[in-house]
């Protein structure tokens, strides 16, 4: 049996599509680590992540600028690096990518 081979703008939007549905459920999840634990959001990330997920089940990503992440992308990497942040945050854990105050 022959396999057809999805042409590029199909493949493109099933990437986009792949790439909205795993920035939706990391956004959900974190969300969800935030009201089980006693972590305590700054207003900002609260509107961060009530903002991204706006944009990206209403656009499928959440930035415009190609030169900020992968054309499949749903999230820049500036966008995945503070929802890592807030992830970890809720859990508990000091994220790597935090920002050291300045001795």
């Amino acid at each position: 049996m022959k396999s057809r081979a999805l042409d590029p703008r199909k493949r493109r939007e099933v990437e986009r599509e792949r790439a909205k549905r795993a920035a939706l459920k990391a956004l959900k999840r974190a969300r969800k680590a935030i009201e089980t634990s006693s972590a305590d959001l700054s207003n900002w990330e609260g509107e961060f992540l009530g903002s991204v997920e706006a944009r990206v089940e209403r656009y499928g990503r959440a930035f415009r600028d190609p030169e900020k992440g992968g054309p499949s992308a749903a999230l820049s990497m500036l966008q995945a690096q503070k929802l890592k942040e807030i992830s970890a945050k809720a859990r508990g854990k000091a994220s790597r990518w935090r920002r050291r105050p300045a001795s």
